[in-house]
């Protein structure tokens, strides 16, 4: 009896190990985004802009699919990507409103039908290159990640375009993969959100944004976490120009919000992804990429906002930061990881 049962629970064990294994990359990431307090232990990167970015250096075309296919293969769990409309009301992926500074066209994005925003190429920023690649839709963007990763739309619109983004993504049978997100300050602003989203109806993802320039407790998040019941809140600790590097992570990040994110079940999810002809870290307090990367300081990043609490973190550097993280024991493999080796045992007990 004994070698049956114990036969039967290697087989379950197995299968059990197969079934997490079969589970596509972006349910994996899903079950950690949407049980925040089983997973305190491990942080989440976004790759900001699709993660166009590494060591200081732009390698492809921002909100690019090359982009996205690049943050995939270093183990990012959620790209971000901006979305406008064309002339035609088409959703596209583009952060400016002008096409100049990321394409080979010029002029507004909503000056320009569809059809003629495939003539318009990336460009590789800083660079000069010209990448084989031209403006893409939201549903062109949904299919490259769907199942794989997943995906924050930054809505460069007003909040009523939201449901016409979420049809898309449910047509697709993804809508659960798609985080959208919209700033929040005070109570009417919280009605008018709501109501967007109840009209909407459920099965994907919000998540609040709450900026120290405007709000100051943990209480405002409390209500909003109520309101929304949302798998992550952002929180932003604006940078003055002449402001020193933040001493404690500002009014937002407390103790009193670890302890409210924990009795909500939500992420605390922080930027350090720069802004240009903004200060350095002007979204972290000054603990940003810049301090990551150009100044070799990655604990003074990655490692502060993990210890005040963030467990997913929107960074231009996904590669750095993964590495860092998993080099510093803030991030559990996933069950298509490799595990890290175990250290050899060096003592033994008589």
């Amino acid at each position: 009896m004994r070698t049956i049962c114990l036969l039967f629970c290697a087989a379950l064990a197995a299968f059990t190990g197969e079934a997490q294994a079969s589970e596509t990359r972006a349910r994996q990431i899903l079950d950690r985004f949407e049980q925040a307090n089983q997973w305190r232990d491990h942080v989440m990167v976004a790759a900001h802009r699709a993660g166009s970015m590494q060591a200081g250096k732009t390698l492809y075309a921002e909100n690019s699919l090359a982009a996205v296919e690049g943050a995939i293969a270093i183990g990012a769990e959620i790209v971000e990507v901006d979305i406008r409309r064309s002339k035609d009301g088409e959703f596209v992926v583009m952060h400016d409103s002008w096409l100049d500074r990321t394409t080979t066209c010029k002029g507004e994005v909503t000056n320009y039908t569809l059809a003629e925003l495939r003539h318009c190429r990336l460009v590789v920023e800083g660079t000069g290159a010209v990448a084989n690649e031209t403006v893409s839709t939201l549903r062109e963007m949904l299919l490259a990640t769907r199942d794989r990763i997943l995906i924050n739309l930054d809505n460069k619109l007003d909040v009523q375009a939201l449901p016409g983004m979420i049809a898309i993504a449910r047509d697709l049978g993804m809508a659960e993969q798609v985080i959208v997100k919209e700033n929040l300050w005070n109570q009417q602003r919280i009605d008018t959100v709501k109501a967007t989203l109840d009209a909407t109806g459920g099965g994907f993802q919000f998540m609040p944004i709450i900026a120290d320039d405007a709000v100051h407790d943990a209480a405002f998040a409390e209500k909003v976490g109520k309101s929304f019941t949302p798998g992550a809140i952002e929180l932003i600790n604006w940078r003055a120009g002449a402001q020193t590097l933040t001493q404690n992570g500002g009014p937002l990040f407390s103790s009193r919000m670890r302890a409210v994110s924990v009795r909500g079940g939500w992420h605390i999810w922080a930027d350090t992804y720069a802004i240009v002809n903004k200060p350095g870290g002007f979204l972290s307090g000054g603990r940003g990429d810049e301090l990551a990367v150009a100044a070799s300081l990655p604990a003074e990043t990655y490692g502060f906002w993990a210890d005040r609490g963030a467990t997913i973190i929107q960074t231009d550097e996904p590669k750095a930061a993964i590495a860092w993280l998993a080099a510093n024991g803030f991030r559990v493999p996933y069950a298509d990881e490799a595990r890290p080796a175990e250290p050899a045992n060096t003592a033994s007990i008589n």
